[in-house]
């Protein structure tokens, strides 16, 4: 059985970096396209970005576009997402998601999804 674990959240201020990582288990990982997405409140999840399974293609939202960075280490089934320049309108948790394919497609429905992860961006 698939299943994510998110980790790295937490409370930084506004400007500052958080790492997150997502470990994969029970699921051929180079074979899945990877997420994350994030959500507040009463808000639907929105995307953040994804990677292909190679890792050689990767998409963003306009809203974190040359902020942060998505990964991948198809050796250690971990995704990450190097997140800089956070602002207070980026606090919301964080989930990693994924689905077997080979680029991100938009409107292509997720098939597992991690826990989350709170982050928090402090003004």
């Amino acid at each position: 059985q698939a299943q994510l674990v998110e980790s790295g959240g937490g409370l930084v201020q506004a400007g500052g970096s958080l790492r997150l990582s997502c470990a994969a288990s029970g699921l051929t990982f180079s074979s899945y396209v990877m997420g994350w997405l994030r959500q507040t409140p009463g808000k639907e999840r929105a995307f953040v970005a994804a990677i292909s399974r190679s890792g050689g293609t990767t998409n963003y939202a306009d809203s974190v576009k040359g902020r942060f960075t998505i990964s991948r280490d198809n050796a250690k089934n971990t995704v990450y997402l190097q997140m800089n320049s956070l602002k207070p309108e980026d606090t919301a948790v964080y989930y990693c998601a994924a689905y077997p394919g080979v680029v991100f497609t938009t409107g292509r429905t997720w098939d597992y999804w991690g826990q989350g992860t709170q982050v928090t961006v402090s003004s």
